[in-house]
């Protein structure tokens, strides 16, 4: 049986003027896998990813917060350093986290219910779950 290429098999590849021959590089991209599921990874990795569940409070809880924060709101001129642990909702998917904050409140915004302090930060009155004043720690 002969071998049908042994007309072409001594010639060389054509070189072009202009066209520059194709790097390693992207030689090999060429044939790189294909990933079928874009995105699929990010997906899993999402869905592993745990989250926290809103606690209830006790009364004695509920009691605690609100003495402390009536206390605040009568010294906020004398700018207390505070630290308040607060739920923050996950944006993709059910639950969350509580986050902790020190730092100084400004000035209680009583219309949308919350504390902004001197760094701009706004904290919810309904999502904290405590209030203690740094200086009686």
């Amino acid at each position: 049986m002969p071998d049908n290429y042994d007309d072409i098999k001594h010639l060389t590849r054509p070189q072009y003027d202009d066209l520059h021959p194709m790097s390693m590089h992207d030689k090999a991209a060429q044939f790189s896998p294909f990933a079928a599921l874009v995105g699929y990874d990010d997906a899993v990795a999402e869905t592993a990813r745990l989250t926290d569940s809103r606690a209830e409070l006790t009364e004695d809880e509920i009691s605690e917060l609100n003495a402390n924060l009536n206390r605040l709101l009568d010294s906020l001129d004398e700018q207390p350093q505070i630290s308040v642990t607060y739920f923050v909702p996950d944006e993709k998917k059910s639950g969350g986290r509580y986050v902790e904050k020190l730092g100084v409140v400004r000035i209680y915004d009583s219309y949308s219910q919350e504390l902004v302090f001197t760094d701009g930060v706004r904290i919810a009155v309904a999502d904290m779950s405590a209030l203690t004043f740094i200086d009686e720690v």
